[in-house]
């Protein structure tokens, strides 16, 4: 399943309409949930949820604009929220709440309620409108999804299943160990550093302004909501910017690496301790890239243990420290006497173990590319 996207669609108060009725959709469900469970003690089935919510929508005009696909959708969106909280709550997850209906972000129709006619036009419900493509649509499509900005810009998204063949590497192997850092943000193996640009840290002075300016005024005048949304325009500034400068940074990765290996890491514990600075980072959504654009140009991504102690030990003769200060930045090892970099030495290992993970052997060796 791949994303085709960035589709404007022009008539934004109809599908506002809309989305707003999806969110009031949302919460009688959620209401529904909470009032079961407090009669019965028991979770509401999916499939008696959608029964309801079917009866219901033929008796509200408002809930009939709505597709009924995507009615069900949202039962299903508010199903796999409580699988989540069912298997994680111990880790802290909530259960799924009451939103916003203004907030309410988006809808999704799967086989029926809307019809490509070719071109830059679609058909859903009983209008057809116009929209500015981003790329052609490729393969069979699967869904379709209308998302709506904090700004009110309306886009879809289309799901399509296009089955591409992968061509296998021929060409021989290059592995390299990255680590993740606060005041570098990749120090790879073979010594080069990829200083973050931090855009949040950058933007900063320009957020506060804003939103002093918007705290500043009445609430519910318009002034108040041009505030809001010149707030928003500099946070999506700062979304958009990190974004391109993380798929400009994936795509040059995979075109030195064949096999890029990095650590697993506790990004909420390390957000508790660092707060600010590792959001700004956002190593993980640079993760969720590199994973696309590697299974696009068939590299692999490997992962190590969090607990392997890639500081601890020494990537000349594999002597480990009983303990290292986060403060200290280089230290000399007590039994070959070589003068480790901290991080420097961290991607050397890794990229040691992330070898061993994928059967390479030893790394200096040159062997066939690992394919995905």
């Amino acid at each position: 399943m791949l994303p085709n996207s960035n589709l404007f669609v022009p008539r934004i108060w109809d599908f506002c309409k809309r989305s707003n009725a999806s969110g009031v959709i949302y919460n009688h469900c959620i209401a529904l949930h909470k009032r079961y469970y407090r009669m019965w003690g028991k979770h509401l089935n999916c499939a008696k949820l959608q029964s309801h919510i079917a009866k219901l929508r033929k008796r509200n005009p408002l809930w009939q604009s709505v597709g009924f696909q995507a009615v069900q959708d949202i039962c299903q969106r508010i199903e796999k929220a409580y699988q989540l909280f069912f298997k994680h709550y111990k880790k802290g997850v909530r259960s799924p709440g009451f939103k916003k209906v203004r907030k309410y972000k988006s809808f999704t129709l799967k086989q029926a309620g809307y019809k490509f006619l070719g071109g830059n036009r679609v058909h859903i419900g009983n209008r057809v409108y116009q929209f500015c493509k981003s790329r052609e649509i490729e393969g069979t499509v699967k869904t379709l999804t209308i998302k709506r900005t904090p700004l009110g810009e309306l886009f879809m998204v289309v799901f399509v299943d296009n089955t591409v063949d992968l061509e296998i590497n021929s060409t021989p192997s290059k592995i390299a160990g990255f680590d993740f850092g606060l005041k570098v943000f990749l120090t790879c193996s073979d010594g080069s550093r990829i200083e973050s640009p931090q855009f949040f840290k950058q933007s900063l002075n320009a957020i506060k302004k804003a939103s002093i300016h918007h705290s500043k005024k009445l609430k519910g005048s318009w002034n108040r909501e041009r505030a809001r949304k010149n707030l928003v325009r500099k946070h999506e500034d700062i979304y958009n910017r990190r974004r391109d400068w993380f798929w400009k940074l994936a795509h040059s990765l995979t075109l030195k690496f064949d096999v890029l290996c990095f650590e697993t890491l506790n990004l909420k514990g390390m957000q508790r301790l660092w707060g600010r600075k590792i959001s700004d980072l956002a190593f993980g959504e640079f993760l969720q890239i590199l994973k696309w654009v590697a299974k696009k140009k068939n590299k692999l991504v490997v992962f190590v243990d969090r607990w392997y102690p890639s500081s601890k030990t020494c990537s000349n003769c594999g002597h480990i420290l009983e303990s290292l200060d986060l403060s200290v930045r280089e230290w000399r090892c007590q039994h070959c006497q070589s003068v480790n970099g901290r991080d420097e030495n961290a991607a050397k290992n890794i990229q040691a173990v992330g070898a061993s993970t994928v059967e390479l052997g030893d790394v200096s060796r040159v062997v066939p590319a690992i394919t995905v």
